[in-house]
């Protein structure tokens, strides 16, 4: 595992990355990593992703209370630590409001609907959690049920939460959220964007798990 000092160099320059691809505003987002039990590096409240210092993070317990740090913990920490309790595998959450897919729930639109082989292969597909007021714990219940099964969940009129083995790991994944809902976007506007077959779908994800994919790939329930 990295050490805390170069943890603290990857969160600055995923948070630079965030802000410079529009995927955050202002002061929005969060990011967080453990550092071992019941320890997480995470961003603090009210600070730019796009202009964090290393010294500005801060260190919270599984209670989501601040140990280490000048800075406040933010209240969005509550749903990083729902993905950490359901998910021992996960390693980091980056949590962001990507406009593009934030503008699908909106519409309803759903990602789940298998329709971009990158996706499919990489995410399966990525479900729309219940509608939670940002800000509050009740993100972390919204989100418990859908992050056991998937690595990357939509909050309807907010963002979206990716997890993953590592901070880029989940960092990727919000960029390829994004560049789905510009994608399929533009094809709604040309068109109509059908959905792959079963038998594509599935020789999508051997193919993903061939490439290494070590993610849960999502997969909507029938009735």
């Amino acid at each position: 595992m990295a050490s805390e000092a170069a943890l603290r160099e990857v969160i600055c320059e995923i948070g630079r990355r965030m802000y410079a691809r529009n995927l955050v505003a202002a002061t929005d987002g969060n990011l967080s990593v453990r550092l071992g039990a019941d320890r997480f590096l995470c961003t603090p409240s009210g600070v730019s992703k796009g202009f964090m210092k290393p010294g500005d993070l801060v260190i919270a317990n599984g209670h989501g209370e601040k140990i280490e740090g000048t800075g406040k913990v933010t209240s969005e920490f509550f749903t990083h630590l729902a993905a950490y309790e359901e998910r021992p595998d996960v390693q980091a959450v980056v949590h962001a409001h990507p406009p593009h897919a934030v503008a699908f729930t909106l519409a309803g639109l759903s990602l789940v609907e298998p329709v971009l082989p990158e996706v499919v292969y990489a995410l399966g597909g990525v479900p729309t959690a219940p509608y939670a007021t940002p800000g509050t714990r009740d993100g972390a219940d919204a989100i418990r049920a859908l992050i056991r099964e998937c690595d990357a969940v939509l909050l309807p009129r907010h963002g979206s939460v990716t997890v993953g083995r590592d901070l880029m790991d989940a960092y990727l994944k919000l960029e390829k959220i994004e560049h789905a809902c510009q994608t399929l976007l533009l094809g709604r506007m040309l068109g109509e964007t059908a959905p792959l077959d079963r038998a594509k779908v599935k020789k999508l994800h051997a193919l993903g798990r061939n490439y290494g994919v070590t993610g849960r790939l999502y997969e909507e329930r029938g009735p």
